[in-house]
């Protein structure tokens, strides 16, 4: 999946867990956690979709944050988990079980193909659906101390369709990419503006 996707699959796989746990996101750090285990592809020594995708990597390295914080941390850990499984899973594959297994499981669905586009769109319009009724899209724009980290999700929604990095975005994903980007960007600008405001 494209940025898009890993985002609203993230928002709406944490949003269902707070619920359960019935505790409040922290919607920055829900969005960051989404789009986290793409970080491999900064780091060259990295196989994309490699250990950074593994469910058992990724569930030893959150233990120490779901014993520190407890039942808050859990809707991350799924917004992250559903990054690599199912996302990236049905378009090519991962290291699923790295490091007892350096094997990719996955299925060979195009990410640019009709079908991965449509996915993406149903998630993106059932996540921002869901941000307009329960009032997270407000949230997100009121300035908030973690707002800041939301320059993760900003690269991942702009480095792909602006840059081609890592790989280009169908024409058809463009416009779910510009209004995450843009909500993330107000979401900043309002931060920057409070602690301007706050300075003079």
């Amino acid at each position: 999946m494209f940025a898009v996707g890993h985002l609203a699959l993230g928002y709406l796989g944490g949003k269902a867990t707070s619920r359960l746990v019935r505790d409040n996101l922290n919607l920055p750090l829900l969005f960051v956690a989404a789009v986290l285990p793409d970080l491999d592809i900064l780091i060259p020594v990295l196989t994309h979709r490699g250990p950074s995708h593994s469910l058992l990597l990724l569930t030893l390295l959150f233990i120490p944050l779901l014993v520190a914080f407890g039942k808050k941390a859990f809707p991350h850990y799924v917004a992250m988990l559903l990054h690599p499984f199912p996302a990236d899973y049905l378009t090519g594959g991962i290291q699923l079980f790295w490091p007892i297994s350096s094997r990719f499981y996955g299925e060979e669905i195009l990410m640019t193909s009709l079908l991965s586009i449509a996915l993406e769109w149903a998630v993106f319009i059932s996540s921002m659906a869901l941000m307009l009724k329960t009032r997270d899209a407000v949230a997100l724009l009121r300035p908030h101390p973690f707002n800041l980290t939301l320059l993760i999700p900003i690269m991942a929604s702009l480095l792909p369709p602006f840059f081609r990095f890592p790989s280009p975005v169908p024409a058809l994903l463009f416009i779910p990419h510009i209004i995450y980007l843009g909500v993330f960007t107000v979401s900043i600008l309002v931060d920057v503006k409070k602690i301007l405001t706050q300075a003079s």
